[in-house]
């Protein structure tokens, strides 16, 4: 075999665990907005604010720290956490205002975590 196929059978075995990552990292952002759902819910339900600046910056402080332990760029994984934390606020925002989907299992309830 050539040095040139064995790179590019490495190359296909990074990039086909590389594919595997990126569907495991999908499948979680999509848990991870299921539950963020469920809390916007709760949330108007309550007449709770969407934005909670004092657990955004607990997350922030907790995922830099992570991110060292992990022996990644910890500023990548607050840029991260930030772009997420915008997104729920939008999703919370939109369900306080009455446009939001009810939470999975929500259905007939008031509220839902």
């Amino acid at each position: 075999m050539s040095d040139t196929a064995d790179v590019r059978g490495i190359l296909a075995q990074y990039r086909a665990s590389i594919d595997n990552i990126d569907a495991a990292l999908i499948h979680m952002l999509a848990e991870r907005f299921r539950c963020t759902q469920a809390v916007g819910v709760l949330k108007a339900a309550h007449g709770l604010p969407p934005a909670d600046p004092a657990r955004e910056a607990q997350q922030i402080e907790r995922l830099r720290r992570l991110a060292q332990e992990a022996q990644l760029d910890p500023d990548f994984a607050e840029k991260f956490l930030n772009f997420v934390i915008r997104e729920v606020i939008r999703h919370h925002e939109q369900i306080a205002a009455g446009n939001g989907a009810t939470a999975p299992g929500a259905e007939g309830a008031s509220t839902n975590g």
